[in-house]
């Protein structure tokens, strides 16, 4: 039974994304849409067996737990509706937006959790409650984020399709994190929704009911999935549009905002003892601290909630979230994975500052992808001891760092220098 769902379901979501404009508008042929989705659906699968067979140790069971609780809110549905409809809205720690970055005893933190539980159980109306088969919805709902972002990321670099194209879909933990049944498919969405109404929105001059309504569910999908991201991203939009009103002063703008912030970040707690962002970082990190993680968890610098502190874990947070796992973390499949990709990272890097090309008109893109980014790297950083998770969570921004370095390496010149070494050499060896 599950197999001919599989399939089936399978041929009518692979027709379904030949139909649907906001996929056939990216100038991508049928053939390449059918293979991007089902690169997704493989993915998924590969993430459900390793979660299976691996799961204790690349900590990996949290996809399969959120499956089987989507089961009993399946069953929830047609035992008691009401109970079902309602649930997502009951508060039991009765703390309102207290703990709204709380990482346990609050409703926020438990929100992310039930919400993804909740679109998984919807999935299980038409699945019947198949893990796998669940994978292919979701692969469908979660193509909107690389498609967005390759759209915004082909118009900005025209004539570099290819480039953008295999940057967005390919990265490895960027595929395997966003694929499977987690909730970094819906983050990197969410993320990418904002992305794309801003963007196209800004620069034709329209907001529209659809772009508005992108907007919008993007900031939905972050405040309710991973709330913490919702505050990085709004300042990053704000600086955003104010740079595109004065773009020749692009990053000054996104510069000053950002040391405002920062000074925010840490004063407005004196404003309203509620928003002490500098001690909800440090709970954070405690929580993280407490989870005994195995091989995964690194030993770090416990945080205190102060300017000092932070400026003296600076670069434990930025190793963390940018430079790990090195060849010593490597423990398992995934750590050897991610530490190969971390390698192959850096050398394309360094091809970029050695030959990267001028000459970008959206520029004030690329400074918000950049600052959004490292922001949510460095809280990241600041928070997060275990590898797995650190991996995980930044997997949502690597194309907004990979695609436009990527498009931008002249990879003709770059050709035509390693071009010209090997007929040196050859004529080297030639002559002796």
């Amino acid at each position: 039974m599950e197999y001919l769902l599989f399939v089936t379901w399978l041929i009518i979501f692979a027709w379904l994304i030949t139909k649907i404009k906001f996929f056939t508008r990216t100038d991508l042929s049928k053939a390449q849409l059918i293979s991007i989705f089902l690169l997704k659906v493989m993915a998924g699968i590969f993430y459900g067996w390793i979660g299976i067979y691996y799961g204790g140790l690349a900590q990996m069971q949290d996809t399969w737990s959120y499956h089987f609780n989507s089961i009993q809110e399946y069953h929830l549905l047609f035992n008691n509706p009401h109970e079902y409809f309602t649930n997502l809205f009951r508060d039991p720690y009765n703390t309102g937006v207290d703990k709204f970055f709380a990482g346990s005893d609050s409703y926020w933190n438990d929100l992310k959790g039930n919400v993804f539980v909740k679109i998984l159980s919807v999935f299980n109306i038409l699945s019947f409650g198949h893990y796998y088969v669940n994978i292919i919805f979701y692969s469908l709902l979660t193509l909107y984020g690389p498609i967005a972002i390759y759209r915004v990321m082909k118009d900005v670099f025209p004539g570099k399709k290819l480039s953008v194209l295999l940057a967005t879909i390919l990265v490895p933990s960027f595929l395997y994190w966003t694929s499977g049944l987690h909730k970094e498919g819906l983050i990197f969405t969410g993320i990418s929704l904002v992305i794309y109404a801003i963007y196209f929105g800004t620069k034709e001059k329209k907001f529209g009911i659809r772009r508005v309504l992108s907007l919008l569910i993007g900031l939905l999908l972050l405040l309710v999935l991973r709330n913490f991201i919702l505050a990085i991203i709004i300042p990053a939009v704000f600086a955003w549009l104010l740079a595109n009103r004065y773009p020749k002063f692009g990053l000054g703008i996104f510069s000053s905002l950002y040391l405002i912030y920062i000074v925010l970040f840490f004063s407005i707690r004196y404003i309203s003892p509620q928003l002490d962002l500098p001690q909800a970082v440090v709970n954070k990190q405690q929580d993280f601290i407490s989870i005994k993680g195995g091989n995964s968890t690194i030993p770090t610098k416990e945080l205190e909630p102060n300017v000092i502190s932070f400026i003296k874990n600076t670069p434990q947070a930025i190793n963390l979230s940018i430079l790990r796992p090195n060849p010593g973390d490597v423990h398992h499949i995934l750590s050897l994975a991610a530490a190969i990709e971390i390698t192959v990272l850096v050398f394309l890097f360094v091809i970029f500052l050695l030959w990267r090309t001028n000459g970008i008109e959206s520029k004030n893109l690329i400074y918000f992808c950049l600052f959004f980014s490292f922001s949510l790297l460095l809280a990241i950083g600041f928070s997060v001891n275990n590898i797995g998770a650190i991996v995980r969570y930044r997997s949502v921004v690597i194309p907004l760092l990979i695609v436009p370095m990527t498009a931008l390496i002249d990879w003709k010149r770059l050709s035509a220098v390693f071009s010209n070494n090997i007929k040196n050499k050859n004529n080297t060896i030639k002559s002796e």
